[in-house]
């Protein structure tokens, strides 16, 4: 899952970013003359405005730290490193950043690291790329900033689930292997959950009375998607829809395409665009999408209590 996270950063946080563009690192003084990095808006004792600004070294001592052995795709490096608390020469709390170092070995509490700055700056707190073994300064030569100050960043926010399959989600899944939509039927009322679920909410029996439900069914709600976002697969507008799928009583969420985003309507009757089968894995999303069939609009009375 991919989306972009912007915010405004407010006269405070915009004033650190801006002195990181210019290669400089900022505090602010607290009401107790602590001298607190990053920049806090607010007193952390009084909760009154803080607006003293002082200048910190970009030279500092790591406090604690913790190994990165498999690092994530949206993290600094590729490869092993960590992560530490590092308290800036003139400062009295601790920043969080990258430290890059081989191996746990070579860090530890109350070394000494300074912060090995980006050749391009954007006024964002990568740009400081890491810190490094070091207790001298290697910061860029102060220059005039006669950009405009940084009053708002965008952050992308990037994250992958890995998922362990219940053993009624297992059949689930294999049957879509074999092209088959496998619902599940309740012992309480005989109504069948699709996808299936490993108990009915309802009174916790399980629901392992599995049944093959059809490729075909009915839109019963839907929202037409105009928003862009990061890692979004089809131009806007598009339609997401609740499916209600013939001999199931659940509706579920799946693209609606084939047809103009403003024909799409409550009731309409649609079916299953399968992609090909040596595409196929273990996810909803053999189905590509769903299109209308042409046939009459299902009548509101016969979904209404699966809204």
């Amino acid at each position: 899952m991919q989306f972009d996270y912007t915010r405004s950063t407010g006269p405070t946080i915009g004033r650190f970013l801006t002195e990181l563009r210019a290669g400089k690192v900022i505090g602010v003084r607290g009401s107790d003359g602590r001298v607190i990095v990053p920049p806090a808006e607010y007193d952390p004792k009084t909760a009154e405005p803080l607006t003293e600004f002082v200048d910190v070294s970009d030279v500092g001592t790591v406090q604690t730290w913790s190994w990165v052995a498999e690092p994530l795709p949206s993290q600094p490096f590729d490869r092993p490193f960590a992560y530490a608390l590092i308290k800036l020469d003139g400062a009295d709390t601790a920043i969080l950043h990258a430290v890059d170092v081989a191996s746990p070995a070579d860090i530890s509490t109350g070394m000494r690291v300074r912060a090995r700055w980006a050749a391009e700056r954007t006024g964002h707190i990568h740009d400081i790329v890491a810190f490094e073994p070091g207790d001298t300064s290697n910061a860029p030569a102060a220059a005039a900033d006669d950009a405009e100050p940084v009053t708002g960043i965008v952050t992308p926010v990037d994250f992958s689930i890995k998922h362990t399959a219940a053993p009624q989600e297992a059949v689930f899944l294999k049957g879509l292997m074999e092209g088959k939509l496998l619902g599940a039927r309740a012992k309480l009322d005989g109504k069948v959950y699709f996808p299936p679920r490993g108990a009915d909410p309802r009174d916790g029996s399980p629901t392992d009375d599995f049944v093959e439900v059809s490729d075909k069914g009915i839109v019963t709600t839907f929202c037409i998607v105009n928003v862009p976002f990061m890692g979004q697969r089809l131009k806007p507008p598009y339609v997401a829809a609740y499916v209600l799928l013939d001999g199931a009583d659940i509706p579920f969420l799946h693209l609606v395409l084939g047809v103009d985003a403003s024909e799409v309507r409550m009731g309409m009757r649609i079916e299953a665009v399968w992609k090909p089968r040596e595409e196929w894995g273990l996810s909803m999303a053999n189905i590509d999408h769903f299109r209308p069939t042409g046939e009459p609009d299902a009548d509101y009375d016969s979904f209404a209590h699966h809204l």
